[in-house]
């Protein structure tokens, strides 16, 4: 990977915000819960981060290795270690930075009032089984995604996910403002029903996120490492 790639989900504020927003994990890498939260299930799964358009997809950046994913009632959390990438520091600080002492640990969260759907890829014909967590951002069609894969598939981590996030959604009404349309959908999405046919989740009532830096909305095509083919073939 190029020295100067973003470890974090195409860096959205929200996503490594220098203000304490981001994951805390113990010396275990353990994710240190916030009051009352509940671990719903943890995984060792491969990472990385994608940029979804209308007609194509790019691949920003990968975690070498299994990272640790912790899916909580609130978030999903993730933590590994890269020995070329290092956190960023916001605005006011150089945005790809190493930081000694840190040994190459990474690290980041998708808060679940954010996904805007899930696309799921099963696994087959020697292709791990993908999940992409997709969500909006404000001022622009692109859409950043984390991208969560398994050799043996992620069919049953995305049905959690989605329960997850549609019981976040409709007992959380001080986070997220539901239409009453939006609330019968996600009261569906939050059952044990399977997965649709086609494997894409809409989750109503979703919350845009916000870019970091205006070079991660106008960053010249050639600037973005392994280009996929479509957005299909990208997933």
């Amino acid at each position: 990977m190029r020295d100067d790639a973003s470890p974090f989900f195409i860096a959205p504020h929200r996503f490594d915000a220098p203000n304490g927003t981001g994951p805390v994990f113990n010396h275990r890498h353990e994710l240190v819960l916030e009051p009352g939260e509940l671990v719903l299930g943890q995984h060792r799964l491969h990472t990385a981060g994608y940029l979804l358009g209308p007609t194509e997809a790019w691949q920003c950046w990968a975690l070498p290795g299994l990272v640790a994913v912790t899916l909580t009632d609130r978030r999903l959390a993730y933590v590994g270690n890269s020995s070329r990438l290092s956190v960023v520091g916001g605005t006011d600080a150089p945005r790809h930075r190493r930081l000694p002492g840190l040994s190459g640990l990474v690290s980041s969260q998708v808060r679940w009032q954010w996904p805007a759907r899930l696309d799921v890829q099963p696994a087959g014909s020697g292709q791990p089984g993908q999940l992409l967590v997709v969500c909006d951002a404000l001022r622009t069609i692109h859409q950043p995604a984390l991208s969560l894969t398994h050799p043996a598939g992620v069919t049953g981590l995305a049905r959690q996910l989605r329960r997850a996030v549609a019981t976040f959604r409709l007992t959380h009404p001080d986070v997220v403002e539901l239409s009453p349309p939006e609330r019968d959908v996600l009261m569906l999405r939050a059952g044990a029903g399977p997965l649709t046919a086609d494997g894409q989740v809409t989750l109503p009532g979703s919350l845009p996120v916000e870019f970091c830096s205006r070079d991660d909305y106008y960053r010249p095509d050639q600037a973005w490492p392994d280009q996929a083919a479509d957005a299909a073939a990208g997933r």
